[in-house]
């Protein structure tokens, strides 16, 4: 039996997990599940939102699955997703965006990858005061972070049957920083010969997948824009209640969804598993249960072809009737 590191979150993450859970189960496919708290409620008890006893609970598994956990906005402790990926060297955020059966859109046939690089770059969140009037933060790009992420871009496309791998930068402006990704990107993309490349702006990019999204494969950039473009991409599919994401290292890979932990719904059997569950299907293909991954998506994507959906969606199924309906349907 497998052991999964499982991080519950907070808000509506315990409920979504449970959700999870249970259809992972009723597929046949036993986990021991390592359950791990933190975030906010658990500062309260351990002074910090991410023990140490997470991180050592990760590097022994070597895979988790991670439900969202709440960041306050300009105050109060650092993203625990940030110290994630800085501590785990977590280099990759992979996050796929394909149209899911009867889910509604403005686009059809919506199938690309955002590939970001997920530990330096402005998000990193190097910054400081110069004085009582002026924040200053510290966007640091170097050549061996760039090289590695864009090889991963490459090697996912020669991996998956894509096509093209498209950079994204604004190295017309930021000159040195920007220029060094997009000449790292250069670098990388004369080993593959086979896959088409493609360099654009960040907001040329923006613009043109509000007009055609179909337009792109495979899109690598640096960690801010991914963050930005990322949730973008996330709304041309129906949300980000349907938004898969993965964080992956050389050494382990941390599964979630790309949404927030909505307190605002907590408890109220309202929340959509979906995101967390296709998380938790590219988890189950990255540790090689591809039969299983591909039976939970079949049932998944029955499920809304059978227009049972939750609020976001439209529908007015609780979290638990969703659940169950997948768990039928597999």
């Amino acid at each position: 039996m497998r052991t999964i590191t499982l991080i519950n979150g907070d808000g509506i993450g315990p409920e979504i997990c449970d959700a999870v859970m249970k259809i992972i189960k009723a597929s046949g496919l036993e986990i021991d599940w390592d359950i791990q708290t933190a975030g906010a409620e658990v500062v309260e008890v351990e002074g910090t939102p991410l023990p140490e006893r997470v991180i050592a609970s990760i590097r022994k598994n070597k895979v988790a699955l991670k439900a969202p956990v709440t960041t306050p906005i300009g105050k109060g402790f650092r993203s625990v997703n940030v110290q994630l990926r800085k501590d785990l060297d977590l280099y990759v955020n992979l996050r796929p965006c394909k149209n899911l059966p009867n889910v509604k859109t403005r686009f059809e046939n919506v199938d690309l990858v955002v590939v970001r690089e997920n530990t330096e770059d402005l998000y990193a969140g190097i910054e400081h005061m110069k004085d009582g009037d002026t924040a200053e933060s510290i966007k640091i790009i170097t050549r061996g972070a760039s090289e590695r992420i864009c090889k991963f871009a490459f090697d996912y496309a020669l991996k998956n049957n894509r096509h093209e791998v498209c950079v994204v930068t604004k190295a017309n402006i930021m000159k040195l920083s920007d220029g060094l990704f997009l000449e790292s990107y250069r670098k990388v993309a004369e080993n593959y010969p086979q896959i088409k490349k493609r360099e654009i702006l960040v907001d040329n990019l923006c613009m043109q997948l509000v007009q055609d999204p179909t337009r792109f494969d495979v899109l690598v950039m640096p960690n801010l824009y991914g963050d930005i473009v990322s949730d973008l991409t996330a709304g041309l599919i129906g949300g980000l209640g349907v938004a898969q994401g993965a964080n992956i290292g050389d050494d382990c890979a941390v599964f979630e969804p790309v949404h927030g932990s909505a307190p605002d719904i907590k408890g109220q059997n309202k929340a959509n598993p979906t995101a967390l569950l296709l998380s938790a299907v590219e988890m189950l293909r990255y540790i090689g249960e591809n039969s299983c991954a591909e039976k939970i998506e079949r049932a998944l994507f029955k499920t809304l072809s059978q227009n049972i959906k939750t609020a976001d969606l439209g529908g007015n199924a609780t979290t638990t009737e969703f659940t169950q309906k997948v768990i039928e349907n597999l």
